[in-house]
């Protein structure tokens, strides 16, 4: 994946990055005070884990972005 060369750029995707552990670690915590109660929606809890199984796609995908390529 080739590496963006921009500081800018890079920063941006760097603040994205830490936003989307946020949100992820935030969503975590949700999911496990919903599941404590056998009586909530089994529909939200399972869109929140989709969504926080998006965020860590997002986030792998972030961070390869932000390896610098190596020659081979």
């Amino acid at each position: 994946m080739n590496q963006p060369s921009d500081p800018a750029e890079l920063s941006r995707m760097a603040r994205r990055v830490v936003e989307l552990r946020q949100e992820h670690r935030d969503l975590d915590l949700a999911i496990e005070r919903l599941q404590v109660d056998i009586a909530n929606d089994e529909l939200a809890i399972k869109r929140m884990k989709k969504r926080k199984l998006q965020l860590k796609d997002q986030i792998s995908w972030l961070e390869n972005a932000l390896i610098p390529d190596e020659p081979a």
